[in-house]
This record gives C-alpha cells, sequence and structure tokens, in this order.
C-alpha cells in the first residue's frame, strides 16, 4: 500500500503477517518515500511494524511540534550531516548551529515519556531502516520540510542519496492520517497469529 505521491512525499507498507499482540502488530516493511526516492528496507520481512505506526501516531499527535531555530537552514547536507555528527561521532563539536550539543541533540529524540522535538522520523526503534536511511522532519509555519538521506562515509551523508523536500503542512500529516487509517483497517480485516 502507497498512501501519497513518491514524488513528492509517500508512506508504503505491507503487512505479511498480522499478530494479536499489540507490541508486535504485524510483520512486515515501512518506507518513506521522498522526493522520489524509497528510504527503508522493502522486503516482505523486514521488520515488525509496531513502532512504525506507533510512531506516526505521534508525529500526528505532535503535528506543529517538530520544530528547530535551524529548520530554514538552506544546505540539506549541513543538517544531515551536524545531526549524524552530534547524535554518533566519538568528538562532538561544542555547537551545532549555534546551539550547544547536549541540547541540539536533544531536538531529534522521540519518546513519549519524555516528549522533546523529535525531529527524527526513522529510524523509529526497529529494523525497518536497516538500510542506513535517515528521515528528518522540520514544521516550518504552514509548511513541512522533510530532509532523507543514506549515511555515507565516516559520519556524513551520501549526498547522491540526500532529498529535500518542503510541502504544506495540511498535505503531509493528511497522508499520515490516511496511511494511519487504512494501515489500521488493514491491520484489523487480516487473520492474527
Amino acid at each position: 500500500m502507497i498512501v501519497g505521491d513518491p514524488k513528492v512525499f509517500a508512506i508504503e507498507s505491507q503487512i505479511t503477517r498480522a499478530y494479536e499482540r499489540l507490541s508486535l502488530l504485524a510483520l512486515g516493511f515501512f518506507a518513506i518515500h521522498v522526493g522520489g526516492r524509497r528510504y527503508g528496507v522493502c522486503e516482505p520481512e523486514a521488520t515488525m511494524l509496531a513502532c512504525s505506526f506507533g510512531e506516526v501516531e505521534r508525529r500526528l499527535r505532535r503535528r506543529g511540534g517538530h520544530t528547530a531555530p535551524f529548520s530554514t537552514e538552506a544546505d540539506a547536507g549541513k543538517i544531515a550531516d551536524a545531526f549524524r555528527q552530534a547524535i554518533f561521532a566519538e568528538e562532538q563539536d561544542e555547537h551545532y548551529f549555534g546551539i550547544p550539543v547536549l541540547e541540539f541533540r536533544s531536538l531529534f529524540s522521540s519518546n513519549d515519556l519524555f516528549p522533546t522535538n523529535s525531529i527524527r522520523w526513522a529510524p523509529d526503534g526497529d529494523a525497518a531502516f536497516d538500510d542506513s536511511s535517515y528521515v528528518l522532519q522540520f514544521d516550518v509555519d504552514d509548511r513541512v520540510r522533510l530532509i532523507a538521506f543514506r549515511c555515507g562515509e565516516g559520519y556524513g551523508h551520501d549526498p547522491t542519496t540526500l532529498s529535500d523536500v518542503w510541502l504544506p503542512a495540511g498535505a503531509f500529516y493528511k497522508v499520515l492520517h490516511q496511511w494511519h487509517d487504512a494501515f489500521a483497517a488493514e491491520w484489523a480485516s487480516l487473520p492474527k497469529e
């Protein structure tokens, strides 16, 4: 199932097997299309889908809250590299875009117990994005900016995989709602293990 326009923004998923346990939900795959590129592992048994479904629910609940002072930085590659270095490198800069490193890191967290700006959408906690891809989401007034990429050498991004898309917030959140409802209906209609 694909919801949205893959050339701009879409969510693609497939349920291979449904489960009664909500902590598992289903086996299949979940991918995000940004700017004509697919991010995520697209194999029938790539991941359990509870994390991806839950993350879409969190994004819907926190509509407008995925913000950062550097969200309009023109160079998406600089944002991608700063994120990767601040989160994963053994040695970080003291500041990124003028923000202290610890505060900068916290902007990318996603957790119901400690809600933050949760700019990092993917990976979402399971194997869905084991293809080394990342998707960052910024709410900027009445628009959403998506920056998606795969890892490159060291802690940088692979420039050949970088997508940077701006779209109306209404259109973005409509895709999330439609995918959420379609996925829930598909899961409900399937026999469960």
